[in-house]
C-alpha cells in the first residue's frame, strides 16, 4: 500500500520497515493482535534504550499507520494507538545572530555594492536588497524571494504579504531597508517582470537555494560561519532583537505571521536563555 497507493520512496519504505520488524520483533509476532497497553510498552522499552524522543516519535508513526491500515482493510476490529500519546518532544531553541554580527552582515553587504563594478554591481545591489528586506521585516525566504514588483510599489513603507493559509498580514519597512530597495528597483535588470528578484529559473524568480548560498558567502566574508547563518536565522534574528528591544509579543506575532503565539514565544525561551548564559559568564557567584 505504501509504495503502490502512496508512492512512498525507496528510502521510507526501508525505515518503515525496519520500524515495524523492531516492532513485530517486540511483540513477539503478534503486532496485529496488539492492545494500547502493547504499544505503551513498546514506547518505555525505547526510552530505556536511550532512544532519541524524535526518532520514537516516528517509530510510533509508523505503528499508528499500520494499525490503521490492518482496520481499513479489516483484518483487525479496532486501532489499539487511537488513545497512545506522542512522546513529547523538547523544542529546539532557534539559531539566533548577535545584533553585532547583524550590523557586521549588513555594512559588508553596503561595501561590496561601493566596491562592485559591471554585472557585479547588480547581484550586489541585490544581495544588499534581499539582506536589508530580510532582516527588516522577517519574512519567510520563500516570501521574500516571491515578492513582486507590484507588492513593493504599492506602498513603499508597508509590504502587504500573503503568508501561509492565504493569510494577510502587514510589515513595515525601515529606513535603510526602503533605500536598498529604491536601488534595486532602479537597477533591475528585468524591468518588465512580475518579480522583484526576477531569475531565469522554472519559478521565474530568484530561488532560496541561491539567495541561502550567497547569503553564506557574504557571512563569510566577516567571520561568521555558514553553520550559522541562513535565511531563517536572520528571521530568528529580526524576531529576537525586536523582542529584546521591548516589541510587543503579539505585535511580532502578526509580523512574523504565526497563527498561534505559541509558535512565537519560543523566542522569549532564545531571550531567557541568553540571559541565563551572561549572567554565568560574568557574575562573580555563578563560578
Amino acid at each position: 500500500m505504501m509504495s503502490a497507493e502512496r508512492g512512498a520512496a525507496a528510502n521510507t519504505l526501508a525505515a518503515y520497515e525496519r520500524d515495524l520488524r523492531d516492532y513485530a520483533a517486540f511483540l513477539g509476532g503478534q503486532a496485529v493482535a496488539a492492545e494500547p497497553d502493547d504499544i505503551r510498552r513498546f514506547l518505555v522499552h525505547l526510552e530505556a534504550q536511550g532512544m532519541a524522543r524524535t526518532t520514537a516519535a516516528r517509530k510510533l508513526s509508523a505503528v499508528r499507520q499500520f494499525h490503521h491500515f490492518l482496520l481499513s482493510e479489516g483484518v483487525a476490529r479496532g486501532d489499539p494507538t487511537q488513545t497512545i500519546s506522542s512522546p513529547k518532544q523538547a523544542l529546539p531553541l532557534p539559531k539566533v545572530l548577535s545584533v553585532a554580527q547583524v550590523e557586521r552582515l549588513l555594512e559588508a553587504a553596503r561595501e561590496a555594492v561601493e566596491k562592485a563594478k559591471g554585472p557585479g554591481k547588480v547581484r550586489a545591489v541585490r544581495l544588499h536588497c534581499l539582506v536589508e528586506l530580510l532582516y527588516a521585516t522577517g519574512l519567510r525566504v520563500s516570501e521574500l524571494v516571491s515578492l513582486s514588483v507590484r507588492m513593493v510599489k504599492a506602498d513603499p513603507r508597508i509590504l502587504t504579504i500573503k503568508g501561509k493559509g492565504g493569510r494577510e498580514r502587514l510589515v513595515p519597512l525601515n529606513l535603510s531597508a526602503g533605500v536598498a530597495l529604491k536601488n534595486w528597483l532602479k537597477l533591475r535588470p528585468e524591468p518588465h517582470s512580475p518579480w522583484l528578484f526576477a531569475s531565469p529559473q522554472a519559478e521565474g524568480h530568484l530561488t532560496r537555494q541561491h539567495f541561502a548560498n550567497e547569503l553564506k558567502s557574504l557571512a563569510a566574508s566577516v567571520g561568521i560561519s555558514a553553520a550559522s547563518i541562513s535565511p531563517h536565522v536572520l528571521r530568528h534574528a529580526f524576531a529576537s532583537h525586536l523582542l529584546a528591544g521591548g516589541a510587543d509579543l503579539r505585535a511580532v506575532q502578526q509580523m512574523l505571521g504565526h497563527a498561534d503565539i505559541s509558535t512565537t514565544q519560543i523566542y522569549t525561551h532564545v531571550l531567557a536563555e541568553r540571559l541565563r548564559k551572561l549572567v554565568e559568564e560574568n557574575h562573580p557567584l555563578a563560578r
